[in-house]
């Protein structure tokens, strides 16, 4: 099992092998610039970011975001569309920041449509990337930063064997006001 340090493991067309996902509903593909309207669709409603440190202004917004995940370094973040397994719409994203070759560490973040809340789709897609992070990428740790405010992501992560580690004050800038998170952490290896 190779690790983060030596680059991540590619298919055949040179991208990461994709993570397999157990869910009737969704799949996971990659993230494409032809992507950004559906995602700031559902990133534009308010609901969906409420909870969030999301800050988009319009859909241009997201351009830097794309930049960045289109770099093959082994520290750079990466992002995966979730789609409906019928029709192929994009109702969600899901990736790893903070990737750490040195330390084999990464943040994961996710989003979803609110079409697709409340099936099951975010803990199959958290499962799928954190074990994939495990096995493909020879990560050893990945965690999670949750805004206090955020109960549905952290049922998510606790559903997902993740457990809160801290609690982390004015960590982040939330629409120009401080923010509280908890950070939760997964070990590989570690039930």
């Amino acid at each position: 099992m190779g690790s983060a340090a030596q680059g991540r493991r590619v298919s055949h067309c040179g991208k990461p092998r994709l993570p397999l996902i157990d869910h009737s509903l969704v799949t996971l593909r990659h993230l494409e610039l032809s992507d950004a309207p559906a995602w700031y669709a559902y990133l534009a409603d308010p609901v969906v970011v409420e909870h969030t440190s999301w800050d988009l202004r319009s859909i241009d917004d997201l351009q830097s975001n794309f930049d960045d995940y289109a770099s093959t370094q082994p520290s750079s973040p990466m992002r995966l569309a979730v789609v409906l397994r019928d029709g192929g719409q994009l109702v969600g994203t899901i990736g790893l920041n903070a990737i750490s070759p040195q330390h084999r560490t990464a943040e994961i973040a996710y989003d979803l449509s609110p079409a697709v809340w409340g099936q099951g789709v975010a803990t199959a897609i958290v499962n799928a990337v954190v074990d994939w992070g495990f096995q493909r990428l020879g990560l050893l740790r990945i965690q999670a930063t949750v805004l206090e405010s955020n109960a549905r992501s952290i049922r998510v992560l606790e559903r997902c064997a993740f457990e809160r580690e801290g609690y982390l004050r004015c960590y982040r800038q939330i629409r120009g006001k401080s923010g509280n998170f908890w950070l939760y952490a997964r070990i590989a290896g570690v039930p």
